[in-house]
């Protein structure tokens, strides 16, 4: 319906009555209101112009300073300038990195393109079995001797340094993670580039803000430009970068990181497309929907959608199961690894690399029925394989890949079984790289936006909706989690479920503890003083958590606290109510972020 205030005589619009009286509608209570009340006041008998004017600055001034000094306190304007310094820097090290794969491929392929599969063609079957096993080995020489924690860095990283702080993200590390993701990709490892890129990008947004006295809430914002950016130039899909950032790194929408994460996304996208060239990934032709009577195989291309992304991620789990427990040294494993993905290739060299070109051709519809089923199984095994053997890389170009081939393999036979009413082949392949995409990284909002993006596909949509959101919600009835949930429930860190299960994990004795008291406490600062046996102590390091179960095992509500080391020295007290209140506290602050 429409309101009354639009359809009021001319002589309305020369003057404020339209503001003065409300008009019934719902549409201009807040205007009303607001104007009703400041006009009541300029309009007072007596009062000159000048007077007017000054008493209306009163009242915008005390309408807008509250808002404004919340604008500058949070150091918004800053952030916004260094959205755009990490944007455009990040961009530069995203086409670096694209740049650094390609040379490592050109020196066994004489290639840097993406078309990996036809420049294999060309050179000898010995260079395809045995290119991914040497580049294995200089990625497990550097792993054991040069770099920490033995592995490269991937999105599961990022999300870590979320919630644990991003100070866990080195600037060294995250350069020589990305050395090595790139050599394992240009010899021929069979992941994705995209997980890389954005562990890259979160590294140098950390770098560049360290330092600077910001609030780890503002850290985590800048967190997410350097992951939006990331994302942006590595797909040429700015909309998807945002929601990636937003849904998988910082796990919510709130304003204030939104518009510094629009703004680095558009400088990425920018410094990308001046490069590359502002096209899609994957160009394809225009597809639609034959029949709305297809909805029904898009419900049951969800289904098994659902089930390929199962599998898949199983398949990631339980081979990196069997690869610990392998008895070479831990450098070998990258080259034996390196040898089974050569051997895959042999038979299917479709599976190198990051497998753009064969993504393609099953969006185009060059792939026969038979192919795309092998290379379901080929593509996941050749993945599950190289990771498990620590080379470097990601799992989001191969989810696409899988889902690509799954969607057009569906495709195949529901047109053998229903060919006046099926679309084409081309088009349950952009279904399905969307669905098993969004079902492995539980990113359905993220995921929908990037395969639009990729293929340009935006006539598809309610059609990829039903299919994402039937895939992601079997996938979490199985599984219950993303792969890069997984990763983090393997370090301890149950991120899904809330702020209420990993703060109590993040916070330490340190940061609630009472410090002792020279005269109440003097038996315990004296040189020598032990504990009994049986008494329970908390160390400086244990977390909230066990600080919160030791209360509850103890029934005590005081539980000292000693410094660790060889004699380990008394450092204050734990409170049970200290301890709570800075658990309320962290998830007030948790709670505010998360809606402002």
């Amino acid at each position: 319906m429409v309101s009354d205030c639009y359809t009021r005589p001319e002589p309305c619009f020369g003057t404020f009555d339209w503001l003065e009286k409300p008009c019934g509608s719902a549409d201009h209570t807040f205007l009303f209101l607001f104007w009703n009340q400041s006009l009541s006041w300029l309009r007072k008998p007596g009062l000159r112009m000048s007077a007017q004017i000054k008493r209306f600055y009163g009242i915008a001034h005390g309408w807008i300073e509250p808002n404004w000094r919340v604008f500058t306190s949070t150091r918004q304007p800053a952030i916004w300038i260094l959205a755009v310094v990490i944007g455009f820097g990040v961009a530069v090290a995203a086409i670096l990195f694209r740049l650094a794969i390609g040379a490592f491929q050109w020196l066994w392929l004489a290639d840097a393109s993406e078309q990996v599969t036809t420049a294999a063609a060309r050179v000898p079957w010995w260079l395809i079995l045995l290119a991914p096993a040497a580049g294995g080995l200089l990625v497990g020489l550097v792993l054991q001797y040069f770099h920490p924690g033995r592995r490269t860095g991937g999105v599961a990283d990022v999300i870590e340094a979320r919630v644990s702080g991003t100070e866990s993200l080195g600037l060294r590390a995250g350069l020589r993670s990305a050395v090595l993701t790139a050599l394992s990709l240009g010899s021929g490892a069979s992941a994705g580039r995209e997980g890389p890129i954005v562990h890259l990008g979160a590294t140098l947004a950390s770098a560049i803000t360290r330092g600077l006295g910001l609030s780890e809430t503002s850290r985590r914002t800048l967190l997410g430009c350097g992951v939006a950016s990331a994302v942006s130039a590595s797909f040429n899909a700015p909309i998807a970068g945002v929601l990636f950032a937003l849904e998988v790194v910082l796990g919510h929408y709130a304003t204030t990181a939104f518009v510094p994460i629009v703004i680095a996304s558009v400088c990425g996208t920018i410094l990308s497309r001046l490069w590359i060239g502002d096209i899609a990934a994957f160009e394809i032709p225009i597809y639609q929907i034959t029949s709305y009577l297809e909805f029904p195989a898009f419900f049951i291309l969800g289904i098994v959608c659902a089930l390929v992304a199962v599998i898949f991620q199983f398949s990631l789990i339980t081979t990196d199961y069997f690869a610990r427990r392998l008895t070479v040294p831990f450098f070998m494993r990258p080259v034996v690894g390196g040898f089974l993905v050569g051997a895959i290739a042999l038979s299917f060299p479709q599976v190198l690399g990051v497998g753009y070109e064969a993504t393609d051709q099953a969006l185009k519809q060059q792939l026969p029925l038979y192919l795309m089923l092998a290379l379901i199984v080929a593509k996941t095994a050749a993945t599950s394989i190289t990771l498990a053997s620590r080379f470097g890389g990601g799992i989001f170009s191969p989810a696409l890949y899988v889902g690509a081939m799954t969607g057009g393999a569906f495709g195949i036979i529901a047109a053998s079984a229903f060919p006046e009413t099926a679309s084409s082949q081309g088009l349950y392949a952009i279904l399905g790289m969307g669905a098993v995409a969004a079902a492995v990284l539980g990113a359905p909002i993220s995921t929908t936006m990037i395969v639009f993006e990729l293929t340009g596909g935006y006539g598809l949509t309610i059609a990829l909706l039903l299919t994402v959101s039937v895939a992601v919600g079997l996938t979490l009835a199985i599984h219950g989690r993303s792969h890069f949930h997984w990763q983090l429930e393997m370090r301890g860190l149950f991120v899904n479920v809330g702020p209420h299960k990993y703060l109590v994990q993040k916070v330490r004795v340190a940061e609630f503890l009472q410090p002792p008291n020279p005269e109440e406490d003097a038996e315990f600062l004296e040189d020598g003083f032990r504990f009994g046996d049986d008494t329970r102590v908390l160390s400086l390091k244990d977390t909230l958590e066990n600080a919160l179960r030791t209360f509850d095992e103890t029934g005590q509500s005081r539980i000292p606290v000693v410094a660790s080391g060889k004699n380990p020295s008394f450092a204050g007290w734990a409170l049970e109510v200290k301890a709570l209140a800075y658990f309320n506290e962290a998830l007030i602050d948790a709670h505010v972020e998360e809606h402002r």
